[in-house]
């Protein structure tokens, strides 16, 4: 079967570990959303690429792929990938779990950069807060309210999963099942 699925949540919810580990059970391409959604720039994830432009190079890529996995977020800007989806997983995760996950990711990916007077400090505060008002937020921002809306008039089946408890094995163990044929009847 030919899958092509987009795997988002929250910053933080798992969708690029996720997404990673599906293709390679699968045994398709994956793709992350932020790829085509930030230039690739000395100091990462500072400017953004124009929405047109993003669209454009997500739709390059995939095209005349029998499958592929894409995780992120394309809310707001891939809506011309719709059509294709065969599915899409919406992973939730609770929120004290998935700003701790953030907290160690910019730790790793930028050590002491990210404390007081660092280089990264002011865009890793800015992030941190950004990504705590994702449960409350509204739709101008990527939030729970703005997905929820997004997801409502897809014609897919969507799969919701509560990652926060759960391995990524354990997920895409859930998820397999929930990928064939059948399952979307």
């Amino acid at each position: 079967m030919c899958h092509k699925i987009h795997i988002l949540g929250a910053a933080g919810a798992g969708t690029t570990t996720l997404g990673k580990a599906l293709a390679e059970r699968l045994k398709v391409v994956y793709f992350d959303s932020d790829d085509f959604f930030w230039q690739q720039t000395p100091e990462p994830f500072t400017v953004a690429r124009l929405r047109d432009e993003r669209t454009r190079l997500l739709q390059e890529q995939s095209a005349g792929l029998e499958g592929w996995v894409l995780s992120g977020s394309v809310c707001g800007w891939g809506d011309a990938m719709i059509p294709q989806f065969t599915q899409v997983v919406f992973l939730r995760v609770d929120p004290p779990v998935r700003l701790h996950r953030l907290q160690l990711r910019e730790q790793q990916r930028y050590g002491d950069r990210i404390l007081e007077g660092g280089s990264r400090h002011e865009n890793s505060v800015a992030f941190l807060a950004w990504a705590a008002r994702y449960d409350d937020g509204n739709h101008s921002l990527r939030s729970l309210r703005r997905h929820e809306s997004w997801l409502k008039p897809l014609s897919c089946p969507v799969i919701r999963l509560d990652a926060t408890h759960h391995s990524v094995e354990a997920l895409v163990n859930q998820l397999m099942p929930l990928l064939s044929p059948s399952a979307a009847k």
